[in-house]
């Protein structure tokens, strides 16, 4: 996963303000560091979306994004 689609990703299911106030001040039990933090050590954004979405309880059905319809 791509930096870009882990934003994408946090601020369709958080918003746009608080998936970057909550990026600075989550503290991944998985890796004891906050979302910023782990991305920082180089944690792949697809494991820190992953750690992010069991500690929030986010549903399987949402961790791919929303879906849109498709274009014609």
């Amino acid at each position: 996963m791509r930096l870009s689609r882990f934003w994408a990703l946090m601020e369709d299911e958080f918003g746009a303000t608080y998936a970057h106030v909550l990026s600075d001040t989550l503290v991944l039990s998985a890796y004891q560091l906050t979302v910023d933090q782990a991305l920082a050590a180089g944690v792949g954004p697809r494991e820190v979306w992953d750690a992010v979405c069991d500690q929030q309880d986010v549903p399987a059905a949402r961790r791919l994004g929303r879906d849109t319809p498709a274009a014609r």
